[in-house]
Order: C-alpha cells, then structure tokens, then sequence
C-alpha cells in the first residue's frame, strides 16, 4: 500500500561528479506510454521529468505499428492528446479473411457501432511529445545514457544517468518512477527476480515485417491463411502498406529477395475475385519472432511498469499500444491523484487493474495465432479445425459478436 508519509532517503546512487536535481516523478521512455503519462501529470500540475535514451528525430520516424481502438481514441481526445489524429487517421469498419481460395469480409462496425483507426505509432508520439514539450512545457530529455535505478524499496528512489551533452552523472531524486521505457529498457529488471514473476510464451513462428511503397490493394486490413503460411496487409497510407509473412524464427531477411516477398504474398492472399497486388518498392524487411511475456506485479515500491516494460504481446492481433495506453492513462491519473490529493487507491490497485487487461488481450492473441498459423501447421486435424473456426465467424452471429468485441476491445474499455 502506498503510504502519503515520506522517510528520509538513503542515498546509495554514485556519486562521482554528481548534480542533484528533485522532482515528484520521473518517467522512463518517450513512448506512447511513458509521454500520455508525462502528458496527464502537467495537466495535474505535477513536477515531473521524462527520461529518453535516443533523440527526438528518432521517436518521432521510428517505424511502428498504427492501430488504435474507438476507446483510446475518445479518451485521448478528452484529455486533449489526440493531436492530429482526428483529422488524419484512417477509420476502418471492417477487415478481411481470405483462405480456402475465397475472400471473407468481417464488418465488425455493422456489429459493434465501433471503428479501428490507422494512426502510425511515429505519428501519435509526434503529438504527444509536442503536447508535453512545446504546449505543455513539460521537461524531457534526450539521448540520456547509463540510466539507472536506485533505492526501489524507499519511499524516496532516485534515477541516476549521464548527460549526453557533458558526459556529467546526474541524479534525480522523486517520489516515483514511471518505467515505460520498452522490452529493452532497465525499469522491469530493476525489479529484484525475487519479487517479480514473468511469463513468458514462444510461439515458434517468425513473422517477415515488410513496409512498401504502394497503396493499399483493398481498403481494410487483409489476412490470408493458407497451408504456405500466414500473410497480412494492413494499411498505413495511401502511399505505404505494411505487409508480414510467416517465416521461420529467426530467419535472415535477406533470403527474402523482392520477386520471393511478392510470389508468396500473391499466393497467400490470393482468392476469387481479389484485386492484384500492387507491388512496389519494399523500403523495410525485418523478421519478428512471435513471443509474448507479462510481468506481474507490474509495481515495485515506488516503481511502476506500463506498456512493453511489464508486458509484451506479439503483433498478431495488433494489442500492444493499445495497452500501453490503456496502463499509462491509469498510472497517469494514479500518480496525480495521488500527489495531489493524497488518494493511493489507484496506485495500490493498479498492477491488478492493468493486468485483467493483460491477461485478456493475450488470450485473444494466442486465439488468433491459432487461427492465423494452424492451415499451414502441418496437422491436417488442426488445419480442419482451423478452418471450422473460420467457417463459423461467418455463419454463427454469436461467434462473430465474439469476435468483434475482443478485436475491436469493446468489453473492457477504458
């Protein structure tokens, strides 16, 4: 339980050619989790400080994935965070199943009244770093190194890092830490293993990440299963479409020349009566192995995880900054309420509140992966009861309601 009363800290960071600063909270990653938090406390009036390893250019072109669900939407758009997105997202109501040789639309805003929007991570971080730094003039930092925690089980941690700019150690003292700081960064194994347990998941499959120089070929997201493999279209402009394909776990990228990428994303997202491909320029290629982890508790003293520093779950069904989100507007108005009124509930209960989230999105990935990947299993009874699922989302109304709300995230919205 988080108690108002503070003690005096016990200062255990280095100390060679320190500079010692104090504020109430410093966020970990200029991400979408760790800005919509920095975002929510200078609403709050609360002295805080974001803390990011690469520059500004870096974030705001960093090639990520864009689907956002209605509820994040309306509650970005409620505490002004939204930016640009209103205006520019593209707003999709429906998505596409192609196997068997035949297309199958899915569309879920006919079901739901609710919409995805396509808004490219660069995008939205380009508006909530805006918002934070040049509206809000809240304090980040970039191109920080050496970032390190310290003193987790007071109640005063401090950060300790080095200035890029002077090589100087520097440390901040606060009250929290708000570690959103990604799968790579240090917040999550700052946590002593003893008091933390992760678990983790490896599906053996690799996803081939491609981005393209081309309009989308439909005008929804497209996946394709096939006994050769899983593929995907999911559209990001009018000039550029990210496609994947199943491949092997850790494949090199380079045995996926550009005749080999466009054979096989003709063949996997072939049916009757598509449109062709439009092929173009492939100005990315990376392969994802598919894997997911969540680390519960997602607090530790002072210190809370939000976003991939706490969870990770696999690109298969498009969930990852939708939790991230989701964990940084509760540790946002967490952290405020309790700085400015002294209320610890939210703080006391978030871990608990983030993971039912969690845990609820991964099933529905690990539901997915099934769907996408078992044709191609080489299992012909998993392959035919992979395709009675797929029959059943287009002739069952309660299979496809199902469906529509774990892909749309209606059932636990903000």
């Amino acid at each position: 339980m988080i108690s108002p009363s503070l003690s005096p800290h016990s200062d255990s960071a280095p100390g060679e050619g320190r500079t010692d600063e104090r504020r109430t909270v410093v966020v970990l990653g200029a991400g979408p989790a760790g800005l919509t938090v920095g975002n929510i406390l200078r609403a709050a009036s609360v002295d805080c400080v974001v803390l990011e390893t690469e520059s500004r250019q870096f974030i705001e072109t960093r090639p990520r994935a864009g689907v956002i669900e209605e509820w994040a939407v309306r509650e970005l758009d409620r505490r002004g965070l939204a930016g640009h997105l209103p205006q520019r997202a593209e707003l999709h109501s429906a998505c596409e199943f192609r196997f068997a040789g035949e297309r199958h639309r899915f569309p879920y805003a006919e079901l739901t009244d609710r919409h995805h929007y396509v808004y490219p991570q660069p995008l939205l971080v380009t508006d909530l770093v805006r918002e934070y730094a040049d509206v809000r003039g809240g304090d980040i930092r970039f191109g920080v190194r050496d970032v390190t925690l310290h003193d987790l089980d007071t109640d005063r941690p401090t950060v300790s890092y080095r200035c890029p700019d002077t090589g100087e150690r520097r440390l901040l003292r606060c009250d929290f830490i708000a570690g959103c700081d990604g799968a790579r960064g240090v917040s999550r194994d700052a946590i002593p293993e003893q008091r933390r347990r992760t678990a983790r998941q490896d599906d053996g499959i690799g996803w081939l990440a491609l981005l393209a120089e081309v309009p989308p070929s439909t005008d929804c997201v497209l996946f394709g299963v096939h006994p050769r493999g899983f593929a995907g279209q999911m559209p990001r402009s009018p000039e550029v479409t990210r496609f994947y394909l199943q491949c092997p776990p850790g494949d090199d990228p380079a045995n996926w020349p550009h005749e080999r990428v466009w054979t096989e994303l003709r063949e996997r997202l072939g049916a009757a009566g598509a449109p062709p491909l439009t092929e173009g320029w492939l100005i990315e290629k990376r392969v994802l192995d598919m894997h997911h982890y969540v680390v519960e508790p997602l607090a530790h003293g002072r210190l809370f995880l939000a976003g991939d520093a706490g969870h990770l779950v696999a690109p298969i069904a498009a969930k990852g900054m939708n939790l991230a989100l989701h964990d940084a507007f509760l540790l946002g108005d967490a952290l405020a309420s309790y700085v400015t009124t002294g209320d610890g509930t939210g703080l006391d209960g978030y871990s608990d509140a983030c993971l039912r989230r969690v845990w609820d999105y991964q099933e529905f990935s690990q539901w997915l992966s099934d769907i996408y990947h078992g044709v191609a299993s080489g299992d012909p009874f998993r392959a035919g009861t992979t395709l009675a699922r797929l029959r059943r989302l287009f002739s069952s109304p309660a299979a496809a309601a199902a469906f529509a709300e774990q892909y749309l995230g209606t059932a636990a919205a903000y």
